[in-house]
């Protein structure tokens, strides 16, 4: 018998265009947290198991305005930012890090406050229905330990660098590393204390290499993270052409995209991450999809820090991989709702253009749209596919990562793609009811 039975109607991406949905489905979840079967009400054992998981109090019998799809997954998050979330965003990128972010996240030597910061934002994750988050932390080991800690305690799967940022050119005097020796020392000692904390758990937590940007590290520290990485086959993230200041900076400095950079000290990998790139080139395109490099696509904070927009549409049909990010506090939500509304209506930007000046068709470019289905798959299949987790799709022997949703009331017919439609464009955290990670609830409305 299943250790838990879900019954309801789901919706799950099949692919970057489509999305799937089964209307009072069982889902039956084992002892391990993974999907065991998924019954429809055609198949002969529907009646029957449906009754022995009600008599064996191991039902949870969905309400008909309530659905299921998979936990989100937010591939660019800066955790010690939550408290700042939507503040100052009217200011340039480096204007921006140096009077606001550096000050606050220096803020995290202090123990006692990042217990309450990462306590109350992991939580928050969870409450809107984020199931597995790759996380920067700061350059203190006591606090991304704290963080860690938080996930295992809380049930998030966490994907958690330790912050590295020793170049004296671009980085304050009173929030950076000693130097890079003490940098990578300090990584991996991290890294080899995450891995203990795996091994005792059992639990998805998991050290990531974590080059801040490259403004913000020394030659030898982009060398040194590069042979971790490989030493210890682990996630890699960092931002990549994120602005026309990042992008500029590293043509400046190494006559190359950073891109180029990233790739010569070995941190594009299958298992990297790295986000916005609104100003990568086809070029750039082309080595990440060679290194099968994943693409965090930050639609909201893109909208204040990026300069551009991601082209999404155009990167899905070549095959990069892509998924979906938050970039607290870049972005001031951390709900993937809302990041999925902003890439539609940044894709319709892109196509219409915004320049009233030029001739409506000088102004745009042509295909660039996205439809809510792109977006649901980037904040769930997409997003697992980068991070190697067999998640983000219900289905048989995938992990039960998953939220249950209350639709609002409707005030008129509405087919089962209208109910997809809805629920991705009006569920706010208060309509999330239940959140699963591993078919353990892990946040109760």
């Amino acid at each position: 018998m299943a250790e838990l039975t879900i019954c309801g109607t789901y919706f799950t991406a099949t692919d970057p265009n489509n999305v799937q949905s089964v209307k009072d489905a069982l889902i039956m979840i084992d002892q391990t947290g993974v999907i065991q079967r998924i019954l429809q009400p055609s198949d002969q054992e529907y009646a029957a198991q449906l009754q022995s998981a009600r008599q064996a109090d191991r039902l949870l019998e969905l309400d008909s305005d309530q659905y299921i799809i998979p936990g989100f997954i937010d591939l660019h998050v800066h955790a010690p930012q939550w408290p700042q979330a939507g503040l100052a965003l009217d200011r340039p990128l480096a204007d921006w890090l140096n009077h606001y972010t550096f000050p606050l996240e220096v803020k995290f030597s202090d123990p006692a406050y990042a217990q309450r910061v990462y306590h109350d934002f992991v939580h928050t994750l969870l409450a809107n229905g984020t199931t597995a988050a790759m996380m920067f932390g700061t350059i203190h080991f006591d606090a991304n330990m704290t963080l860690a800690k938080e996930v295992v305690s809380q049930g998030l799967r966490g994907f958690i660098g330790q912050v590295v940022m020793d170049n004296p050119d671009q980085t304050p005097d009173y929030y950076r590393n000693s130097s890079a020796k003490a940098a990578l020392q300090s990584t991996e000692n991290f890294i080899q204390a995450v891995l203990k904390m795996q091994s005792r758990t059992g639990q998805t937590i998991t050290p990531v290499i974590t080059p801040r940007f490259v403004p913000s590290c020394t030659d030898e520290a982009l060398v040194g993270l590069g042979q971790l990485a490989r030493r210890y086959n682990l996630p890699v993230q960092s931002h990549l052409s994120e602005s026309n200041w990042e992008h500029g900076y590293a043509i400046e400095r190494f006559g190359q995209h950073d891109t180029t950079v990233m790739d010569h000290f070995g941190l594009l990998t299958d298992r990297a991450v790295m986000a916005h790139g609104t100003q990568l080139t086809p070029g750039d395109w082309q080595v990440l999809r060679e290194r099968r490099t994943a693409i965090a696509h930050c639609p909201i904070s893109n909208i204040y820090f990026g300069n551009g927009i991601l082209p999404v549409n155009r990167l899905l049909k070549l095959g990069n991989k892509l998924g979906l990010g938050s970039d607290i506090s870049g972005g001031y939500t951390p709900s993937l709702y809302h990041n999925a509304r902003q890439a539609v209506k940044s894709s319709q930007q892109l196509t219409d253009g915004v320049d009233n000046h030029l001739l409506a068709e000088q102004r745009g470019v042509q295909g660039s749209r996205i439809t809510m289905a792109n977006a649901f798959y980037l904040a769930t299949r997409g997003g697992a596919q980068a991070l190697h987790l067999k998640a983000g799709v219900i289905q048989e022997g995938y992990t039960a990562d998953l939220q249950i949703v209350r639709m609002h009331r409707a005030l008129m017919p509405l087919t089962t793609a209208d109910i997809f439609q809805r629920l991705m464009y009006q569920t706010e955290q208060a309509d999330i009811c239940h959140v699963f990670v591993g078919g353990r609830e892990v946040y109760k409305a």
